[in-house]
């Protein structure tokens, strides 16, 4: 039987679960006391809903420390008057100066908030676009360049380069097939490649772009699959690899930026993570179509010594509890640990908290499929 890559099933499982009866609604309400107010330099932090595929069910949440209370669905309330609010399928959140950049994937843009407010400054037409980052006044977003489409023949993917200023694209740059996450390290751009629409034939390389010529430079070769970037205060780069879903499993990689070596293979399933503070947490939560079944793993990196230093990041209870983690944040000053559960995809998600050393906190209910955060400083 021919393989299927994992995004077509689960495309197709989106639009069959959007004709159930218990589809997700989104609300409209603030919850108030479920957390005790805190008084740091973060405000709070926004959470992205991503929405099921092809139901415009993007939202928009707000945790205020100040006050202990969560925003639901904030950005139809603030922006009453834009025509499908924020679209469909909400893929990355980043706040950069006193913008929040909302890349949102099938609607093929970025819509650019105020941060404070939330209220829509512009929206940036970019099709299939994946991720932003930011240096020097510039936003560099991912692009897969076609449509969503698993096709043997699907273009290569781009990166744009953005005015943060005017909002405008200035320059673009070809990489690899279907670019995911991506990093910067000192000049250069570096680009997870995965080619999830090229399968079984993935991509397997980092590109390596130089933003002076806006030029790709080289490609490093890593795994197949590649999805999530992240760097280190050491000159390193944690790659994952959601792997071919079959026999070869996800891990995740560190590779020298400076050299383009791959140093280590942790051989541990990574689905998401971040970096505060010197330590890499991640959770897994791995797909095998040979079982048909989901495989949950978290743990504690060391970014310093390069050595996982734990197993676990929560109770084994929520463990337990969280049907579907998808989405992971720690809160940098207090490393408060953040975790989203999109439970069936379908209906409303949850979104918990736990202290430092993994213990609850608190849970509220979040949008559908809760899963990118952006913490708002004061």
């Amino acid at each position: 039987m021919k393989k299927i890559n994992f995004y077509l099933l689960a495309f197709v499982l989106f639009f069959l679960f959007s004709c159930r009866t218990d589809e997700y609604v989104p609300k409209e309400e603030t919850e108030t006391g479920i957390a005790l107010p805190e008084n740091t330099a973060i405000k709070g932090f926004y959470i992205l809903n991503e929405g099921n595929m092809g139901s415009n069910k993007c939202t928009l949440d707000f945790f205020d420390y100040t006050t202990g209370s969560y925003r639901r669905n904030i950005y139809a309330e603030i922006n009453p008057n834009v025509v499908k609010e924020l679209g469909d399928v909400g893929n990355d959140l980043q706040i950069y100066g006193s913008k929040l950049y909302v890349v949102v994937n099938v609607s093929n843009k970025i819509e650019v908030l105020d941060a404070k407010t939330a209220k829509r400054i512009k929206t940036i037409q970019l099709q299939n676009c994946r991720y932003i980052k930011f240096k020097g006044g510039k936003a560099y977003a991912s692009s897969y360049a076609g449509p969503v489409d698993i096709n043997p023949n699907a273009p290569k993917g781009k990166v744009v380069e953005i005015d943060t200023t005017s909002l405008s694209i200035q320059r673009e740059v070809t990489v690899g097939y279907q670019p995911e996450e991506m990093e910067i390290v000192g000049n250069q751009l570096f680009v997870a490649n995965s080619g999830g629409y090229m399968v079984p034939n993935y991509d397997k390389t980092v590109s390596v772009i130089d933003l002076t010529n806006f030029t790709e430079t080289k490609k490093i070769n890593v795994a197949i699959n590649l999805h999530r970037l992240k760097k280190d205060n050491y000159g390193d780069l944690y790659v994952s690899s959601r792997g071919d879903y079959y026999n070869v499993p996800s891990s995740l990689y560190l590779v020298d930026a400076a050299t383009g070596t791959v140093k280590k293979d942790f051989h541990v399933a990574v689905s998401e993570m971040t970096i505060v503070n010197d330590k890499l947490y991640y959770y897994g939560n791995e797909f095998n179509y040979n079982t048909h079944s989901y495989t949950k793993t978290f743990g504690i990196i060391d970014v310093k010594t390069e050595q996982v230093i734990s197993n676990k990041i929560i109770d084994q209870e929520y463990v337990d509890a969280i049907k579907a983690p998808y989405g992971i944040a720690v809160n940098p000053i207090t490393e408060d640990i953040y975790l989203t559960d999109a439970r069936n995809y379908v209906s409303t998600g949850y979104v918990y908290c736990f202290n430092k050393n993994g213990r609850f906190k608190w849970k509220t209910e979040g949008g559908n499929i809760p899963a990118h955060f952006a913490f708002l400083y004061k």
